[in-house]
């Protein structure tokens, strides 16, 4: 789980804008929909989406121009299935094993890392990868990351560098 805390005096960066949700993954391959899936229940409360297969290139092009964005896809790292990993993309190094269950071989944390090089990632770019099991073709999630996709929507809707109000920026 992520936590934020901020040191006394420290600058607070308020963000009344909601982030570019960009779901990654294959709605037909189990467990690999659960970024869109979250992404389509983010969409459901007012949050700017886009889908995306994964494809590296179409990402950056994705999040360009763009000043907060929120990628969402599963991952395959050996952790159990439904595990949340959430990552701070400016300041932190993708771990190359997140995302070895991808088809691409140009994916997320390649992306991010290319991006990173050639000046071209968001002021913020966050990364959730749900941990799944099952990758097979079929339309089923497993039970742990079905859960997960719940789990995840309450954190992001809960957190308060995310909320949005009509007309005010989010309150801490």
């Amino acid at each position: 789980m992520t936590s934020v805390s901020f040191p006394i005096g420290a600058p607070v960066e308020l963000r009344p804008e909601r982030p570019l949700v960009i779901g990654v993954g294959h709605r037909l391959r189990c467990d690999d929909a659960a970024g869109p899936l979250l992404m389509d229940r983010l969409a459901a409360h007012g949050w700017p989406v886009r889908e995306e297969s994964g494809e590296g290139v179409a990402l950056m092009e994705a999040w360009s121009g763009q000043t907060q964005v929120l990628v969402v896809d599963a991952a395959v790292s050996g952790a159990p299935p439904g595990t949340l990993h959430r990552f701070d993309a400016t300041t932190t190094l993708l771990p190359s094993s997140l995302f070895r269950g991808s088809s691409h071989l140009f994916g997320v944390a390649q992306a991010v890392e290319l991006a990173r090089s050639l000046g071209r990632l968001p002021p913020r770019l966050e990364i959730l990868a749900i941990e799944g099991r099952n990758f097979a073709f079929g339309e089923t999630l497993t039970p742990e990351v079905a859960t997960a996709i719940e789990v995840a929507l309450a954190l992001l809707l809960a957190d308060p560098l995310l909320k949005q109000s009509d007309s005010s920026p989010p309150n801490f």
